[in-house]
């Protein structure tokens, strides 16, 4: 997983406020000029009112998010809760920031594997050497009616782009997953128009995907990292609950 764009920058800030003094006030423009300023690098994605206090919400390029004022006197890095109700209004805000409109998926370039009468229908992002992804394969395989589409990124090695290359030009690309990720056996050497595994990784890029595995529900809801059966099977069920 790579560092995040913040974290380079711990000894500046400090954990929760920051002094940041003798930047120029202003509007949600001169905000992201000053946090870029600070920062020393173009790492602003977007400036918005965070709709507490006078506070700007800031998010990064890294798909962080931080808090300052108007006259970027300060900056808050760490999560903000609401003592009424007890909601963690950052990661609630991160979650609607990550979420992706399914849709847009390219399926095509996915390994599509159905399961039961494959209703429900979820995507990952793997890497064929990612330990993570081969414990959820497993776990995947307790999980029912259900359509998977997982799309490789060979982020790890070079290796990773070769078995990722003989998996995509396999005959059946699912059983030759499954194989490696499974029982380890490894696929054969195969060649293709692979074209789709650099535009995978690319897209993968572009949706802020910095580890393996990543997963997507229907509703574009964004899990980063392994999960159990037991809990994807909550995933799918609180989209179906929510089409209800």
């Amino acid at each position: 997983m790579e560092k995040s764009m913040i974290s380079c920058f711990r000894r500046a800030l400090l954990p929760v406020l920051v002094a940041a003094s003798g930047l120029a006030q202003a509007d949600e423009a001169s905000v992201q000029k000053g946090i870029n300023t600070f920062l020393g690098v173009d790492a602003v994605a977007s400036v918005q009112k965070a709709g507490i206090g006078d506070l700007y919400e800031v998010v990064l390029k890294s798909g962080e998010l931080i808090y300052t004022d108007e006259a970027i006197g300060f900056i808050i890095d760490g999560q903000i809760i609401d003592t009424k109700s007890r909601r963690n209004i950052t990661q609630a805000r991160l979650s609607e920031l990550s979420r992706i409109d399914f849709a847009s998926l390219p399926l095509e370039r996915a390994i599509k594997q159905v399961k039961g009468d494959g209703s429900r229908i979820m995507a990952t992002f793997e890497d064929p050497n990612c330990g993570y992804c081969k414990r959820l394969a497993k776990e995947l395989q307790k999980v029912s009616n259900v359509t998977i589409y997982t799309f490789m990124i060979p982020i790890l090695s070079a290796d990773s782009n070769e078995k990722a290359r003989n998996i995509w030009c396999a005959d059946d690309k699912a059983s030759t997953w499954n194989d490696w990720m499974l029982n380890n056996k490894q696929p054969v050497n195969a060649s293709c128009d692979s074209d789709a595994i650099q535009q995978n990784a690319e897209f993968a890029h572009r949706l802020r995907i910095n580890g393996t595995p990543t997963l997507f529900f229907a509703d574009g809801n964004r899990v980063g990292g392994y999960l159990p059966a037991s809990e994807i099977e909550k995933e799918l069920t609180a989209v179906a609950s929510r089409k209800d």
